[in-house]
Protein backbone atom coordinates (compact mmCIF):
# COMPACT_ATOMS: atom_id res chain seq x y z
CA UNK A 1 0.00 0.00 0.00
CA UNK A 2 1.27 3.63 -0.45
CA UNK A 3 2.70 5.74 2.44
CA UNK A 4 2.00 9.04 2.30
CA UNK A 5 3.83 10.68 5.05
CA UNK A 6 3.36 15.09 5.58
CA UNK A 7 1.45 17.32 7.38
CA UNK A 8 -2.73 17.46 6.83
CA UNK A 9 -3.25 20.79 6.34
CA UNK A 10 -0.68 21.58 3.79
CA UNK A 11 -2.32 22.39 0.50
CA UNK A 12 0.55 20.44 -1.43
CA UNK A 13 -0.76 17.55 0.45
CA UNK A 14 -4.86 18.24 -0.15
CA UNK A 15 -3.56 18.15 -3.70
CA UNK A 16 -2.00 14.92 -3.80
CA UNK A 17 -4.63 13.31 -2.19
CA UNK A 18 -7.16 14.73 -4.33
CA UNK A 19 -5.23 12.86 -6.55
CA UNK A 20 -4.72 9.79 -5.04
CA UNK A 21 -8.18 9.55 -4.95
CA UNK A 22 -9.32 10.66 -8.21
CA UNK A 23 -7.02 7.67 -9.61
CA UNK A 24 -8.65 5.50 -6.95
CA UNK A 25 -5.65 4.60 -5.51
CA UNK A 26 -5.68 3.14 -1.59
CA UNK A 27 -3.25 5.09 0.56
CA UNK A 28 -2.20 5.65 4.26
CA UNK A 29 -1.33 9.15 5.57
CA UNK A 30 1.28 9.69 8.12
CA UNK A 31 1.47 12.98 9.80
CA UNK A 32 5.22 12.88 10.66
CA UNK A 33 4.72 15.43 12.83
CA UNK A 34 2.02 14.39 15.21
CA UNK A 35 3.18 10.75 14.55
CA UNK A 36 7.15 11.53 15.48
CA UNK A 37 8.60 9.09 12.82
CA UNK A 38 10.20 11.77 10.83
CA UNK A 39 13.49 11.03 12.81
CA UNK A 40 13.31 7.22 12.32
CA UNK A 41 12.58 7.45 8.46
CA UNK A 42 15.04 10.50 7.87
CA UNK A 43 18.26 7.58 7.37
CA UNK A 44 16.26 5.81 4.76
CA UNK A 45 14.62 8.97 2.70
CA UNK A 46 17.83 10.39 2.71
CA UNK A 47 19.68 6.91 1.30
CA UNK A 48 17.08 7.01 -1.60
CA UNK A 49 16.64 10.51 -2.47
CA UNK A 50 19.10 12.73 -0.31
CA UNK A 51 18.99 15.11 1.97
CA UNK A 52 18.64 18.30 -0.73
CA UNK A 53 15.78 17.10 -2.26
CA UNK A 54 14.12 16.37 1.21
CA UNK A 55 15.31 20.07 2.72
CA UNK A 56 12.58 22.46 2.18
CA UNK A 57 14.00 25.64 1.96
CA UNK A 58 11.54 27.65 0.82
CA UNK A 59 8.39 26.97 3.34
CA UNK A 60 7.70 29.36 6.73
CA UNK A 61 9.66 26.73 8.77
CA UNK A 62 12.78 27.74 7.14
CA UNK A 63 12.40 31.13 7.15
CA UNK A 64 11.44 30.87 11.50
CA UNK A 65 15.20 29.40 11.74
CA UNK A 66 18.29 31.52 13.13
CA UNK A 67 21.08 32.62 10.71
CA UNK A 68 23.24 29.88 12.49
CA UNK A 69 20.61 27.23 11.64
CA UNK A 70 20.38 28.13 8.56
CA UNK A 71 24.29 28.34 7.74
CA UNK A 72 26.92 26.09 6.50
CA UNK A 73 23.73 23.39 6.04
CA UNK A 74 25.09 19.79 4.81
CA UNK A 75 24.11 16.32 5.26
CA UNK A 76 24.19 15.69 8.89
CA UNK A 77 22.63 19.76 9.90
CA UNK A 78 20.34 19.14 7.37
CA UNK A 79 18.95 15.73 8.92
CA UNK A 80 19.36 17.85 12.37
CA UNK A 81 16.92 19.92 11.32
CA UNK A 82 14.57 17.88 9.96
CA UNK A 83 14.36 15.80 13.21
CA UNK A 84 13.62 18.47 15.47
CA UNK A 85 11.87 20.70 12.74
CA UNK A 86 9.38 17.97 10.54
CA UNK A 87 8.18 20.67 9.16
CA UNK A 88 11.29 21.45 7.17
CA UNK A 89 10.85 18.38 5.21
CA UNK A 90 9.63 19.00 2.13
CA UNK A 91 5.73 17.27 1.13
CA UNK A 92 4.10 15.07 0.64
CA UNK A 93 6.51 12.55 0.98
CA UNK A 94 5.19 9.37 -0.89
CA UNK A 95 6.39 5.87 -0.39
CA UNK A 96 5.47 2.47 -3.10
CA UNK A 97 7.52 0.38 -1.15
CA UNK A 98 9.91 0.24 -4.45
CA UNK A 99 9.91 4.39 -5.15
CA UNK A 100 9.95 7.61 -3.12
CA UNK A 101 8.69 10.30 -4.42
CA UNK A 102 9.29 14.14 -3.05
CA UNK A 103 7.23 17.00 -3.85
CA UNK A 104 3.98 16.80 -5.60
CA UNK A 105 4.06 16.70 -9.14
CA UNK A 106 1.37 15.69 -11.13
CA UNK A 107 2.88 14.41 -14.38
CA UNK A 108 5.18 12.36 -12.21
CA UNK A 109 2.67 10.88 -9.96
CA UNK A 110 0.92 9.33 -13.21
CA UNK A 111 4.32 7.89 -14.39
CA UNK A 112 5.45 6.75 -11.04
CA UNK A 113 1.79 5.79 -8.67
CA UNK A 114 0.10 2.90 -10.02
Amino acid sequence: MIQVFGIKNCDTMKKAFTWLETQQLAYEFIDYKKAGIAESHLPDWNRRVGWKTLLNTRGLMWKKLTDGERADVDEAKALILMSRYPALIKRPVLDTGQILLVGFDPETYAKTVK
